[in-house]
């Protein structure tokens, strides 16, 4: 394997961290290593959001820039008498991308290998092997032989359970393969563009924020942004790429490698127009590219920031994905690096009365 370098070595370690909505430690103490250099003080909210503050200015305005800690993924809730392992999807999965898949029980005692199974095709009447199997007849092989065996391995209900994969670069060396990019990715634009701004003088207080139980419902983000009480919030995190075969543009517009996705709508959030607009502009006054996308469905943090208190500008801000809410994903170095450059300019441009005049126009 090829010597990774600094900022792939984070993306590694981000990705390969295990950590589900409502067990996102091993994640968040990752990400705590390598934001805590770049920032003032560093603390977590009730749920365990990770929240660092570097100041500018002290009176500053307030922004958030939040990408989340949790990865779908799956928790044990049944020890059947054979010892295979019944679950519950954490975050939504589809249940084509699952079966055959290997996975990893993490345990008190350790992690224990599975795979995802269901009753063989081979059994099935012609007509049920046309149909999808259902995610509730489905469940994990730990090759325990018992309910006994599988407890003296120390697997218990209410055990997470994550995809097995491992963050790799492939043969175009700007493509990134991993589990976890939604939303490791966010997380990792956090710390970078708090890295970028050590050194330099801003008019803001600045929050890199890892939120908790953004898959189910976007908690860690109200229970953090209801702790910073933002002016300004940017969501970072994953959007849909559709530069695949059988995608139209109509569908999804976004292509990888072509920048950071300026998201105008989805079912949470209409991107607050002069924020919109005045990332935008700062995007075309230092030539980094961008794209346009709007999502009838789904969400980010945006949704749960921008209605906290009375009402905060924000927007998301999503880096084109292929094949999200399964076991591996790819996305584009150079969209990673955009999308940190632009945040990074957007902070360093404003201050209280940029942020008055995009709130208030």
């Amino acid at each position: 394997m090829k010597q990774l370098d600094e900022t792939l070595t984070m993306l590694k370690e981000l990705t390969d961290a295990r950590g589900i909505a409502g067990n996102e430690r091993e994640a968040r103490e990752v990400m705590e290593k390598y934001i805590a250099p770049y920032c003032d003080e560093i603390s977590t909210d009730g749920l365990g959001s990770l929240i660092a503050q570097k100041t500018g200015e002290t009176n500053g305005p307030k922004i958030m820039i939040a990408g989340h800690l949790d990865e779908i993924g799956f928790m044990v809730t049944q020890i059947d008498d054979k010892g295979f392992l019944r679950f519950q999807t954490v975050g939504g999965w589809w249940s084509q991308v699952m079966l055959a898949q290997r996975v990893t029980v993490v345990t008190a005692n350790g992690d224990i290998t599975g795979v995802i199974g269901s009753k063989p095709p081979h059994i099935l009447s012609p007509e049920a092997r046309k149909k999808p199997v259902d995610i509730k007849d489905m469940f994990i092989d730990i090759g325990a032989s018992s309910k006994e065996e599988a407890k003296e391995w120390g697997v218990r209900p209410g055990d997470m359970v994550v995809p097995s994969f491992e963050f790799t670069v492939m043969k175009n060396e700007k493509m990134l393969l991993a589990k976890a990019w939604d939303n490791r990715i966010g997380c990792a634009i956090a710390i970078d563009v708090l890295k970028n701004l050590k050194d330099e003088k801003h008019g803001n207080v600045v929050y890199g924020v890892g939120t908790v139980q953004e898959e189910v419902g976007l908690r860690g983000a109200k229970t953090a942004a209801n702790r910073i009480q933002p002016d300004i919030a940017i969501a970072v995190d994953v959007g849909i790429a559709g530069d695949t075969p059988g995608v139209s543009e109509k569908e999804a517009q976004a292509k990888i490698g072509e920048g950071p996705q300026i998201i105008l709508y989805d079912a949470s959030l209409v991107s607050h127009k002069g924020l919109r607009d005045f990332v935008t502009k700062t995007a075309d006054e230092h030539d980094i590219p961008y794209q346009f996308d709007a999502m009838p469905g789904g969400g980010t943090d945006a949704g749960a920031t921008h209605l906290t208190g009375e009402g905060v500008p924000s927007i998301a801000i999503t880096i084109a994905t292929r094949y999200i809410h399964t076991h591996g994903a790819i996305l584009h170095r150079d969209d990673y690096e955009n999308t940190v450059k632009l945040i990074t300019e957007v902070v360093k441009r404003l201050d209280r009365e940029t942020a008055k005049h995009i709130i208030y126009g």
